[in-house]
């Protein structure tokens, strides 16, 4: 018999991202959409025999570096090849680094021919459950020891099957199951099960976060759906299985607040409200595009500080051959050719989702736009030539020839191009932005 349908925890949506190896800068801009269209949450599976996929973990961290707000987490982390004392001590130290915005989501192992390929063990299911068991008490055991994370880290369970359940109600913080594994007619049932392992165990249903990866929809009634799993089935976590701009946005700027706000009306005991056609916001969308620019001149700065530098003799020329990899930027030991490549990714990456997605949607929106696009298009080939000019000029002053004044004037060509494309842009888009949205 059903007990709790709300659990009353905290609302929370994200994403579940595909770690593409052959796209790793799209991978990041799309955790970097996360974050613009409000979203609390990025995730990626772990699935280390795949060699499709980038490592989830090298994934995260770099996600981390590039946001500031969003919380980030495997889902789920294979235990059978990621040994539990040293996932702890990653996890802890990303968190720390992070200042508390890493989650561990952990899961028993699947796919073990893959997983024996990689020298791991293939587990029975008995095995499986026990190993997670010990899994995460050493996990745990590991932060109290040190390093500690900077907050106290949810272990949420990827959990199916009854003993997992069962685990999951004794000692996970979270239940993450899949919508294409755990349908929703489903739900009541596990989470009777998790429950009564809870209460077994001296603890309250509601200390387990119940998540939910769903599959998107193009459904009208999709917040209602959404809305009505947590209000019935206690779901507080709703993670978007999809590599789609245009769904992340959508599901980010109109989705999850109508979700939110059906939930508190209906927690609140008063009638679900109306939900107005959406009208232009004043630092909506544009603003998360000048966020964008913003961190570009930043970035663009910082190349000319460094080669100013070099220039100076505050890295001293004669050993810049030898020592270019010491040099500090950002607080951070990254080489001025790493820097420089990395930034013109960036761009490149930005102008490419923005030719591929946010232009043609511009231009189905409002036609009178073409020229105007027309022009940014043509902008962003000129700016990519010139970003193969400060590659081929990158190139000679780290084979150690004089070819530093050849890179400034290629930065300082790129910088012309790039500043004024940038406020070319910026004059043009924030308000059809604000109306249209990026995708």
């Amino acid at each position: 018999m059903r007990r709790v349908s709300d659990y009353g925890q905290d609302l929370q949506f994200g994403t579940f991202l595909t770690p593409d190896a052959s796209h790793p800068d799209r991978v990041v801009e799309l955790a970097l959409l996360t974050e613009a269209a409000g979203l609390e949450l990025a995730t990626f599976q772990d699935h280390p025999y795949q060699r499709r996929f980038l490592d989830a973990w090298a994934l995260i961290a770099t996600v981390l570096a590039r946001t500031s707000s969003l919380r980030v987490s495997a889902n789920v982390t294979n235990l059978p090849l990621r040994p539990p004392h040293v996932l702890a001590t990653t996890v802890a130290s990303l968190d720390l680094l992070s200042r508390g915005r890493v989650e561990l989501g952990l899961g028993a192992g699947a796919f073990w021919d893959g997983i024996v390929q990689m020298g791991g063990p293939r587990r029975t299911p008995r095995e499986a459950l026990h190993a997670l068991d010990e899994g995460i008490a050493t996990v745990r055991a590991t932060w109290e020891r040190g390093p500690a994370p900077a907050h106290d880290v949810e272990i949420w369970l990827g959990a199916i099957g009854p003993r997992m359940l069962e685990l999951t109600g004794r000692v996970g913080d979270g239940w993450l199951p899949s919508q294409s594994y755990v349908p929703p007619e489903t739900l009541a049932e596990r989470n009777d099960r998790i429950d009564d392992a809870a209460v077994a165990a001296g603890r309250s249903p509601v200390d387990v976060r119940r998540l939910y990866n769903v599959s998107p929809s193009d459904d009208p009634s999709w917040a209602e759906w959404l809305a009505d799993l947590t209000l019935t089935h206690g779901v507080s976590t709703f993670i978007l299985g999809t590599d789609d701009p245009a769904t992340i946005q959508r599901f980010g700027v109109e989705v999850a607040p109508a979700v939110r706000e059906l939930v508190a009306a209906a927690r609140a005991g008063g009638p679900a409200p109306a939900r107005p056609a959406p009208e232009p916001e004043a630092g909506g969308m544009g603003h998360h595009l000048v966020d964008v620019h913003d961190h570009l001149r930043a970035e663009l700065a910082q190349v000319f500080d460094v080669i100013g530098q070099v220039e100076a003799g505050t890295l001293d020329a004669g050993r810049a051959r030898g020592v270019i990899n010491e040099m500090t930027m950002r607080q951070n030991d990254w080489t001025m050719g790493a820097y420089c490549q990395s930034y013109c990714r960036l761009v490149a990456t930005h102008h490419t989702i923005e030719s591929s997605s946010m232009f043609p949607h511009l231009r189905a929106s409002d036609p009178s736009l073409g020229p105007v696009l027309d022009r940014l298009d043509e902008e962003h080939h000129t700016i990519h030539g010139l970003l193969e000019d400060v590659d081929r000029a990158l190139v000679a002053v780290v084979s150690g020839t004089d070819a530093l004044p050849a890179l400034r004037a290629a930065v300082d060509r790129l910088a012309v191009s790039l500043t004024e494309h940038l406020s070319y842009e910026e004059e043009q888009l924030i308000g059809p932005l604000d109306r249209y949205g990026f995708y």
